[in-house]
């Protein structure tokens, strides 16, 4: 089965092209300086044509679902909803810290990502390697950094932008409890999400392309302000 994964959660995304058999066979990221609706599509353009494959040869398409950029979020699931249409393939949704988490299998320390939600918040989840798979100790939530760090004990593998934002926090709360990941492995990799979106699609856990939804665990500040608007006093004359 030879699967297309799409990663727009975070500022840099990327496209991967695998195969249940053969493994991993192309794979770009994508440094989104201008939004991924502008480059996604040539991207995966130029990751189809260097796995020499078609687009009509792919078997299931494979989208991070959040939390990361609503944005971001949006635009994959929206491409990924496309597709899966335009072909007539199946798809699955994979939710982005999971994915993530996979970039440090068999890690020896509970692993935890975290991305920058701003507000002086963080999505997180914290991560343990247990047989052959994560289980989650935390599980995917918004909060503020202070408070998280309070709830993780014993020694702790930190990665995501997150980790870069509030880096001296996590020093200050843990000092040498905190093993920060390589600069490299600080972005959720596409690779990952293909390898669990096969897993997911083999255990039967495809996704309806009508219903599927980001999972955004917050509302955004957009709507936040609205809300705030909403409830203001008014200052009309009449």
């Amino acid at each position: 089965m030879k699967i297309l994964a799409i990663e727009t959660s975070t500022i840099l995304g990327g496209i991967a092209v695998a195969d249940a058999g053969r493994g991993l066979i192309a794979e770009a990221r994508l440094n989104v300086k201008t939004t991924h609706s502008e480059r996604l599509m040539t991207v995966i353009g130029q990751v189809m044509e260097q796995s020499g494959l078609r687009l009509e040869e792919i078997d299931l398409f494979a989208v991070a679902s959040g939390p990361g950029s609503f944005t971001g979020l949006r635009i994959g699931l929206s491409t990924a909803k496309g597709l899966a249409y335009a072909t007539g393939k199946p798809m699955v949704t994979v939710p982005t810290l999971e994915a993530f988490a996979w970039s440090f299998a068999f890690s020896r320390y509970p692993v935890c990502i975290m991305l920058d939600a701003r507000r002086d918040e963080v999505y997180t989840a914290l991560f343990r390697w247990e047989g052959d798979t994560f289980v989650r100790e935390i599980a995917e939530t918004s909060v503020k950094p202070d408070e998280l760090l309070t709830r993780l004990e014993g020694t702790v593998l930190f990665a995501g932008e997150g980790t870069l934002v509030y880096r001296d926090k996590i020093v200050s709360a843990l000092g040498k409890r905190a093993v920060f990941a390589p600069a490299d492995r600080m972005v959720p990799s596409p690779a990952s999400l293909a390898v669990l979106g096969l897993d997911r699609a083999a255990a039967g856990h495809c996704t309806d392309p009508f219903g599927a939804a980001p999972l955004y665990i917050r509302r955004s500040e957009a709507e936040v302000k609205l809300d705030e608007k909403m409830k203001a006093p008014s200052t009309g004359l009449g």
